[in-house]
């Protein structure tokens, strides 16, 4: 006989996805450094436009996939009483347990590496067009 907090079985399911999806960070991380690595040689190497936007594409995508592991980490790290559902109250008590779990030293490493990943892709599509110009 349990005796914690019971969640409901929608919670449970993201839950178990997250999870999952959590797994897979260290891949998906690595996937963003070798897409990355690719993009710079092929810049350093000035290879034509053509041949670089599909790396640079590439690249957005491993970094979104790696930023959507990231997340679904930090709600597992977080638990399950930061999953919103139900009536406001239970969305309001959710949205106060996740605002004091990232808070702990437990979830800030995982907090860390979302902020860190959203700024690299922010910064990404800031200083590399993926699609062509007006002008050119």
């Amino acid at each position: 006989m349990s005796l914690g907090r019971k969640t409901s079985p929608e919670v449970a399911e993201r839950y178990a996805a997250d999870k999952e999806l959590a797994a897979g960070l260290s891949d998906r991380l690595d996937g963003a450094q070798e897409a990355e690595a690719r993009l710079r040689s092929a810049q350093a190497e000035r290879r034509p436009s053509g041949e670089v936007r599909p790396l640079a594409i590439g690249f957005e995508r491993a970094l979104y996939d790696a930023i959507a592991a990231a997340d679904a980490a930090e709600r597992v790290a977080m638990g399950t009483k930061t999953y919103e559902h139900g009536d406001a109250k239970q969305r309001r008590a959710a949205q106060i347990a996740a605002r004091r779990a990232r808070a702990k030293p437990s979830v800030r490493p995982y907090t860390d590496e979302v902020d860190r990943l959203r700024t690299l892709r922010e910064t990404h599509k800031l200083t590399f067009r993926t699609s062509p110009s007006v002008a050119s």
